[in-house]
């Protein structure tokens, strides 16, 4: 059988009877997410399980083997948010992997770009880390550090304590049906569950269509506006840093903004 291209959904994994073999960017991280999506047990949701290879490896050759599980991403945004709550739940006894403890280190890879933006979102001085490091190459990154600036001035202290997340759940829950929706992958980040949940509706309001309403929808997730406005300073410093980041990202970046600003 001829491997069959699975695209975005897989990280452009390829199909291979039932199993996808893709390629990792940053072997610890996958090797990680190998080894929790192997027992990982999480009300309601799907998950792609390693296949390791015949000498126990969970990433081979700079390659990884899972599962295939049917589904294609869908804006079933609430849905998403539920499944991040659940998927929390089940992931919060996990212990922190010591790679989340690194800084970002130059020459950047797309991994530190994503470790930069989301210190950015909690450290007194959003990006004083990377300072002189990086210079914004386009009017709305430039534009995108100053609203950080800006945005950072209304954070409160927050209680919610930092776990084992999925930073990364908008555009890749598989859904098929009524089946349970899917997950291929866990992008792993140290912060509350409930800023997980920001950035999938953030993310969901910048670019997936989501009605204004979803906000409020998940206003009982705990400290939910800081949360909110947490997420949102993530993802426009990714859109700062980010060497890929396209000017059409960012007008609706600008229109969350407002939104959360509302609830501050």
């Amino acid at each position: 059988m001829d491997p069959i291209p699975l695209g975005s959904d897989w990280d452009g994994g390829w199909l291979c009877d039932d199993v996808v073999l893709s390629a990792v960017a940053d072997h610890a991280r996958a090797a990680w997410s190998a080894k929790v999506r192997e027992t990982l047990e999480a009300d309601g949701v799907r998950l792609a399980r390693p296949v390791r290879a015949t000498d126990g490896r969970y990433v081979v050759s700079g390659w990884r083997a899972d599962t295939f599980i049917p589904g294609s991403p869908e804006p079933r945004h609430d849905e998403v948010v539920s499944l991040s709550v659940r998927l929390h739940a089940a992931t919060a006894a996990l212990e922190r992997p010591r790679f989340l403890v690194q800084p970002p280190v130059a020459p950047w890879e797309d991994v530190d770009v994503f470790v930069a933006a989301d210190r950015a979102a909690w450290e007194q001085v959003p990006l004083r880390g990377v300072k002189g490091q990086f210079e914004p190459s386009s009017a709305d990154g430039r534009t995108s550090i100053e609203l950080i600036s800006q945005l950072a001035t209304l954070r409160k202290p927050v209680r919610s304590p930092d776990q084992l997340v999925h930073g990364d759940l908008f555009g890749t829950v598989l859904f098929s049906g009524a089946d349970a929706p899917g997950i291929t992958d866990i992008t792993p980040y140290w912060r509350p569950a409930a800023w997980a949940a920001g950035v999938v509706v953030v993310d969901a309001l910048s670019w997936g269509g989501a009605d204004e309403e979803l906000i409020g929808r998940w206003e009982d997730l705990p400290e939910w506006p800081q949360m909110l406005l947490r997420a949102l300073i993530f993802r426009l410093a990714v859109h700062a840093l980010h060497p890929r980041s396209t000017s059409e990202a960012f007008p609706g970046l600008l229109r969350t903004g407002d939104l959360i600003r509302l609830m501050l």
